[in-house]
């Protein structure tokens, strides 16, 4: 944001403006990231340092972000997702996470506004997370705003909120195993369940070093199990599959049980494509200020191959010089990443 005096930029905006650009300039000769994650950590410690009002530092953290998007757009960014609101946060004091819901419901229809950022730099805005547990206000604004900013493609921009990625998980799994069970439907008629999947579940178990996940569902009429202990000769690496070899009144074919099984096997690909953020590739690099390392639940799937960068910076006082470490540390760490990704 520029300063203004007099409807004109003041001179030390203008050469901030100057140096700016030359800095990005000089960066976009090497590799760009194509996505950046941020967790934007220490808004209420920058309020305590600075004495100011309980709240004035998520204000303070707005307008950083808002900064931050800037300097994404101008770099050539395509993606950036924030860590805005997590599930967890919800434990706080009920004063506190009306205030930050407030905030929010007031931030998001800012947005909206012709003169924001995502209309200045055509940004396609995404809230992502289990929006069933915010409030109806905030819920409807954050549709409103997707609605908006649906046709804006220059730079995506994905909010996180009433996230946390082991609820991402869940869900995808549970995603893909209803999908798949409405595959297995149409060749079993015999089937108690009415209008689909009503509960699925996951149990995991180790054995020998290999994860096999269980699915169990329940019907409303009579008990309809969906066993997921793997079959004989079939390679459970990484796929979850989903053994439907009971109907209501009897069991069903070898050939029928072979069928279902090809349609119910769940890799890889299929819980990907159900996560919260699967329009974006995944990170290149993720920021987390105030000198924090742990990742506190976000984007745990997706950040297995990234650059990791914690500025010693609240999130409030994130500027242009922790933006430049962070796109320095993706290019020195992206040939060493690029080889383990294609080890993998």
């Amino acid at each position: 944001m520029e300063i203004h005096n007099g409807g004109r930029p003041s001179v030390i905006s203008s050469l901030e403006s100057c140096m700016r650009k030359c800095i990005l300039r000089v960066l976009s000769i090497g590799p760009i990231p194509s996505h950046i994650a941020f967790i934007l950590d220490g808004n209420r410690r920058f309020a305590k340092k600075e004495k100011l009002e309980e709240g004035a530092g998520h204000r303070a953290g707005f307008t950083a972000l808002i900064y931050i998007l800037k300097y994404c757009y101008e770099l050539g960014v395509k993606y950036a997702s924030v860590y805005a609101f997590s599930i967890d946060n919800f434990k706080r004091r009920p004063d506190e996470v009306q205030y930050l819901m407030d905030l929010i419901l007031e931030t998001t229809e800012g947005l909206l506004k012709e003169e924001s950022i995502v209309n200045a730099y055509g940004i396609g805005v995404h809230f992502v997370g289990n929006l069933k547990l915010l409030s109806e206000p905030v819920r409807v604004a954050a549709e409103k705003v997707m609605r908006a900013t649906a046709k804006n493609t220059k730079c995506v921009l994905f909010i996180c909120i009433a996230y946390t990625s082991t609820n991402e998980i869940v869900h995808a799994v549970q995603e893909s195993c209803k999908d798949k069970l409405k595959k297995i439907a149409p060749s079993n008629p015999n089937k108690a369940c009415n209008d689909g999947i009503e509960e699925v579940g996951e149990y995991i178990n180790k054995t020998d070093g290999a994860i096999t996940h269980g699915v169990r569902e329940s019907c409303k009429d009579e008990a309809y199990d969906v066993v997921t202990k793997g079959a004989e000769g079939i390679d459970n690496s990484n796929t979850v599959i989903v053994n439907a070899n009971r109907t209501r009144d009897s069991v069903i074919s070898v050939e029928e049980s072979d069928k279902v099984l090809s349609f119910s096997s769940i890799n890889l690909g299929d819980i990907e494509k159900k996560l919260y953020l699967a329009l974006a590739p995944d990170p290149d690099v993720l920021v987390r200020t105030s000198g924090s390392n742990r990742l506190s639940n976000f984007l745990l799937w997706q950040a297995s191959k990234c650059s990791l960068y914690s500025p010693q910076a609240l999130w409030p006082e994130i500027g242009l010089l922790q933006f430049v470490w962070t796109v320095i540390i993706f290019q020195r760490n992206r040939s060493y990443l690029e080889k383990k990704k294609k080890q993998l």
